[in-house]
């Protein structure tokens, strides 16, 4: 799936963090949301690598990586933790400045990136969000309905904990047959895999971490940066047209609050982009990394 590419476990000052890498040219970093693992650009990592050098990882608390304990405030799962993570893998890879592309967790993962160390970011692409603090700020009731997972996940613990763990595939296939447009883009053993990953408690509370960390120490950092600081790299935002985002919100309208040089649109998806239309993701990442 990944034919030509590395692993690699890197530890970090956070988590020791899993992931591949291949190709030649400027480092691209590419990072996953949930459920999935870096498997999920195995449609856009090889065809990316022809002219640059792909670095994908799993996320703290995902697949392969490591799931550190937390703390109260849930800070060791927040983004800003996360982004850290990422900052120093690649600098041990050799890599100080990289193209960060995030879909879904992986998107605010890379947009925190961009914010903390804008000197290690030359392009950014998101994919399928609007900012944390923007998201609970215009929540209401089709936000409940529509992003019940936000809720759910970031319940008191062990609620979350013990409710998926009863039954993993449960969550994932509901994930992943519902937020697509086209449900059989996952081939049976990425699908499999991203079950597989759901069926440990450790990652399970991981992930419930996360999205504690996003209802609390992430809102708390975009509300600190806020009219403060701009994103300045090229940024692209892409969005599923036929998911929830373009439902919900205006995303240039919103990312134009946060970042300078700022392109981008809807792609013919749902919400998993990379998986369900790779070929014109692939056309606009390509497109931002030659600018």
């Amino acid at each position: 799936m990944f034919e030509g590419f590395e692993n690699f476990a890197i530890p970090t000052s956070g988590a020791a963090i899993h992931g591949v890498r291949g190709g030649s040219g400027p480092p691209v970093l590419l990072l996953h949301g949930i459920p999935e693992t870096h498997l999920m650009w195995h449609k856009v990592a090889p065809a990316l690598a022809a002219n640059y050098t792909i670095v994908a990882t799993d996320l703290r608390g995902y697949g392969a990586s490591a799931k550190p304990p937390s703390d109260p405030d849930h800070a060791p799962y927040g983004m800003r933790a996360l982004a850290n993570d990422q900052v120093e893998v690649m600098a041990s890879l050799g890599f100080n400045r990289f193209a960060v592309v995030g879909h879904d967790r992986g998107a605010r993962c890379a947009y925190r990136l961009a914010l903390d160390h804008p000197a290690a970011v030359s392009h950014l692409a998101v994919m399928d969000i609007v900012p944390t603090g923007d998201a609970y700020a215009r929540a209401d009731r089709e936000f409940a309905h529509s992003y019940w997972m936000w809720a759910f996940l970031s319940a008191p613990e062990p609620v979350p904990e013990q409710l998926i763990s009863a039954a993993p595939h449960v969550l994932v296939d509901f994930m992943l047959d519902n937020w697509p447009s086209q449900p059989r883009s996952f081939p049976d053993e990425v699908r499999a895999a991203y079950i597989a990953a759901f069926r440990d408690p450790e990652t399970v509370h991981a992930i419930c971490e996360e999205y504690r960390a996003a209802a609390t120490v992430d809102v708390a950092a975009d509300e600190a940066d806020r009219g403060r600081r701009r994103i300045e790299c090229p940024t692209l935002v892409l969005w599923g047209a036929k998911g929830m985002v373009a439902r919900m919100y205006d995303p240039l309208a919103i990312w134009g609050a946060w970042a300078s040089d700022l392109n981008g649109g809807p792609v013919d998806a749902g919400h998993f982009l990379p998986e369900e239309a790779p070929e014109e993701v692939l056309n606009h990442v390509q497109m931002l990394l030659q600018r």
